[in-house]
């Protein structure tokens, strides 16, 4: 046998642990001598807590083995009742067994039974059965009353009796019975029709019948949630669905108000293209679809449950059929008016406190919550078509405004002048103030049309001046057939200068943004060649007037003392004078070209070879017939405003060095210093110069043109040539043979 302490190892090491916190108390309690004589009330007090934890450690077992007493008293107990209930059991299922025979004759009780209460069910729904087509009778006359109310309680108390019927046979697997109820009951879907019917029309004016007459209105959306919540519980039970269910009548409410609202407003007969006309008809369409949505913030959303959101849906619906109606319009040939209105309509007024905006419909109705009336697409498409009759009709305006301006060219009168005396017409004004109209109609409408108008008047002010200047030079040829007509032709050509400074002056203000108002290079390219035509006719007139007197030089009676230069002098005189009534810049611009002009038909005269110098002293002449000649032109242009350093006369007195020059031999030095200063002098040019003097040896003429081909000379920046525009006449050969002997 095993010992106490191997059975329980945890009693002797409780044990150990209490005689190791006994040692551990008396140590600290007796650790001095006097502490000795209370050794027996330790004792005593001890002794008395030990009986006392032994005395509870008795009750408390003694507790736990009353309870095990009692509970194994109720084990058995349970057990015995157990074995009682079991057999019980067993005695009533051989009962049960005994007895089974006798429950067939229940079965057949129990259907006796159910037939019984079907019977029963039927028998007491006879008499509504039987009344069935009374009914019918009675709701037709109600609905021809427009009782609505009681004639939908009747239908639905039908429609009840049909499908509890239907159910039943649903439910029993009759299908074949349900055609004969449903023949039965077939005036229920006249009812219906009928219903439904005056139901649509109510709902069609109801616009109207919110103001006048609100409770029929108000009876037809009380059936329509009627029938709304029958539909619902039938969809919800989802085991028998009767013929003609669901019926679907809100759904068909909204259908029938959104047709009726399209139908009223915008399916009307054709609408006007013309823009008067489309303007009264955007105007009533604004005024009457404020008025009605008037009427449906104010009186209808009380006719209707909150969930219907009336005034949403309405707000939407115009919306949509609006955007659908103008792109029915846009579909149109408008005129630009019409194109413009419907921008504008589109873009401004519909979002406006004058339309969609207006104080009555806010806050209910956030137009910004409806999306844009036209898609940026259509704008885009609807601006370019805009422009595109805009131009025609710029195009038209510019083209009878140059005919207008060419018949005043032939008036007996000048053109008008402005307060400083100078020559004008009405064109620029008339030109600038049509662009500059347009451009401002399309800021009205955003910065996009404004843009694309902007380019627009660009490209058509670059075309007008193109067509200006071909009718510049049409009407120049005319004038060359007859310098008479037109009378005043120069001071027209002047008008048309001035004008077109102004037109240049003008453009930039045509521009959108102040701060960029930079003139395209095209458009000003334009104006320049337009300038530049109108200068080139004045100084062919120049010319005209000036060729005869240059076909007098150079010839002896001219070497002898002729007053050809005064002539000239006072022809350019007259011309300087119309040149005047021109503004600065141009009139600086015609005056250095006519001293280019004169100066170059001086020197081509002379290079004409009509004559040669036969002595030293008709090259003293012609040296100073060149001095006094090319003096009097200089001094002249100096009068005229034209600084000496500006003229091309100074070749006049270059070529006289050549001539002047004594000995011949220095003639090579004396080129160089002529071509370094006019580059543009060819071998040609120095020949024919050299031939005047008439003194030039062929070795000599060598010289210079070796000594020219090894200088070659480049056009600095900015010089102007004088020399590259006069062609030299090729001299005649002399004929090899006499004419004798060629016969």
């Amino acid at each position: 046998a095993s010992s106490p302490d191997e059975e329980w190892p945890e009693a002797e090491k409780a044990e150990k642990l209490a005689r190791g916190a006994a040692l551990k108390w008396a140590s600290g309690v007796f650790y001095r001598p006097e502490k000795l004589e209370g050794l027996g009330h330790y004792r005593s007090r001890e002794t008395q807590r030990n009986s006392s934890i032994q005395s509870r450690l008795k009750s408390t077992v003694q507790s736990y083995l009353e309870g095990v007493s009692a509970g194994l008293e109720q084990l058995r107990s349970a057990a015995q009742e157990v074995q009682s209930v079991c057999q019980d059991l067993g005695a009533a299922r051989w009962a049960l067994l005994d007895s089974a025979d006798h429950f067939q004759g229940l079965q057949q009780m129990r259907a006796l039974v159910e037939e019984h209460v079907q019977l029963a069910s039927v028998v007491q729904v006879l008499p509504q059965i039987f009344s069935v087509h009374e009914v019918f009778s009675h709701t037709l006359q109600l609905l021809h009353g427009q009782h609505l109310l009681e004639a939908h309680a009747e239908l639905m108390m039908v429609e009840h009796l049909r499908d509890d019927i239907l159910s039943q046979l649903h439910l029993r697997g009759l299908s074949g019975a349900q055609t004969t109820v449903l023949s039965y009951f077939s005036g229920l879907q006249q009812l219906n029709e009928t219903l439904a019917k005056q139901l649509w029309d109510i709902v069609g004016s109801s616009l109207r019948l919110v103001r006048e007459d609100p409770m029929l209105f108000v009876t037809a959306v009380r059936i329509i949630e009627r029938e709304e919540k029958i539909d619902d519980t039938l969809l919800l039970e989802a085991t028998f669905l009767p013929p003609g269910r669901p019926k679907g009548w809100r759904q068909k409410f909204y259908h029938v108000l959104q047709d009726t609202i399209t139908g009223a407003r915008f399916r009307a007969a054709h609408v006007d293209a013309e823009g008067p006309g489309l303007a009264r008809h955007l105007a009533a369409l604004q005024k009457d679809i404020v008025s009605e949505l008037r009427v449906v913030k104010d009186l209808m959303v009380q006719c209707v449950p909150a969930h219907y959101n009336i005034l949403s849906v309405c707000t939407t619906t115009y919306h949509q059929a609006l955007t659908s109606h103008l792109q029915e319009i846009l579909r149109e040939d408008l005129d630009k008016q019409g194109l413009f209105l419907l921008l504008e309509w589109a873009l401004h007024v519909y979002r406006s406190p004058e339309m969609m905006g207006h104080p009555d419909l806010l806050p209910e109705v956030d137009v910004s919550a409806l999306g844009p009336l036209m898609s940026p697409e259509l704008v885009d498409q609807t601006e370019r078509r805009y422009v595109v009759k805009v131009k025609a009709s710029v195009l038209e305006w510019m083209q009878r405004t140059l005919e207008v301006e060419f018949k005043e060219w032939f008036r007996e009168e000048e053109p008008e002048t402005d307060h400083q005396g100078f020559f004008q017409s009405a064109l620029p004004v008339i030109v600038m103030q049509m662009l500059n109209e347009n451009i401002q109609v399309a800021s009205l409408i955003n910065d996009s049309l404004q843009q694309k108008v902007y380019s627009m008047a660009l490209e058509e002010l670059e075309a007008f001046l193109g067509r200006l200047r071909e009718a510049l030079v049409q009407c120049g040829k005319e004038h060359q057939q007859d310098r008479a007509v037109p009378k005043y032709y120069v001071s027209y050509l002047l008008a048309m200068l001035n004008n077109n400074l102004a037109l240049s002056n003008s453009v930039s203000s045509l521009h959108p943004d102040t701060a960029h108002r930079e003139v395209p290079a095209s458009l000003r390219a334009a104006l320049d060649r337009m300038q530049k035509k109108a200068c080139q006719l004045l100084l062919e007139e120049l010319l005209l007037d000036l060729q005869p007197l240059c076909l007098q030089l150079p010839s002896r009676k001219w070497l002898s003392g002729s007053q050809l230069a005064g002539s000239m002098c006072e022809v350019i005189d007259k011309y300087a004078k119309d040149f005047s009534r021109v503004r600065k810049p141009v009139f600086t611009l015609l005056l250095m070209d006519s001293e280019l002009l004169v100066a170059s038909q001086y020197l081509r005269a002379l290079m004409q070879r009509k004559m040669v110098c036969k002595s030293e002293e008709e090259r003293g002449q012609l040296c100073d017939r060149l001095l006094q000649d090319a003096t009097q032109l200089r001094e002249l242009f100096c009068g005229l405003g034209l600084d000496q350093s500006q003229q091309s006369l100074e070749a006049l007195f270059a070529l006289r060095e050549l001539i002047c020059l004594k000995d011949p031999a220095l003639l090579s030095l004396e080129v160089l210093g002529f071509i370094t200063k006019y580059p543009d002098a060819s071998d040609e040019h120095i020949s024919t110069l050299l031939d005047l003097r008439g003194d030039v040896s062929k070795e000599v003429r060598h010289v210079v043109l070796e000594m020219m081909a090894q200088h070659p000379q480049v056009l600095p920046e900015g010089y102007r040539p004088i020399f590259s525009t006069i062609l030299v006449p090729v001299p005649e050969l002399p004929f090899c043979l006499r004419k004798g002997k060629c016969a």
